[in-house]
């Protein structure tokens, strides 16, 4: 199933892009800091982005990710493709369980989180599932 690793892949550049981006202290798509952090993490209170190790974390495992479907030889592909199958799953998930909410409330985060982020993760989890019980 090439053609679904290849939309994994493609659906994860942009985050893992935003997220080295974010590493390198490069706010965008908002450039006010507070407003940025208020959108993209949501905790309460938020002011600040997290920093450039965490940033650069996150996009070291999109990146990896986003590999992986490719990466025909890699040992523990399989289990390692059903775990990132589960991680995006459930954070899909949280977004609409009210515990989740309660940890990220901030706004635009809340309602972003529920029309975007968690389809999009929903959407990467069925990916990833998908492509794992296809045998590729």
């Amino acid at each position: 199933m090439t053609w679904l690793a290849v939309f994994i892949s493609a659906l994860l550049f942009f985050p893992a892009a935003l997220h080295l981006l974010w590493a390198i202290g490069a706010w965008v798509p908002i450039r006010d800091e507070a407003a940025l952090a208020r959108a993209t993490v949501g905790a309460p209170g938020i002011t600040q982005m997290p920093g450039a190790i965490p940033c650069a974390l996150v996009f070291v495992a999109l990146s990896f990710a986003a590999a992986l479907p490719h990466l025909t030889t890699f040992p523990l592909r399989t289990l390692l493709l059903l775990a990132i199958a589960a991680v995006f799953l459930l954070r899909g998930i949280a977004a609409y369980l009210p515990a989740w909410r309660k940890l990220v409330p901030e706004e635009p985060f809340a309602t972003l989180d529920q029309r975007y982020y968690g389809p999009l993760c929903l959407l990467l989890g069925a990916s990833f599932l998908l492509f794992t019980l296809s045998g590729a």
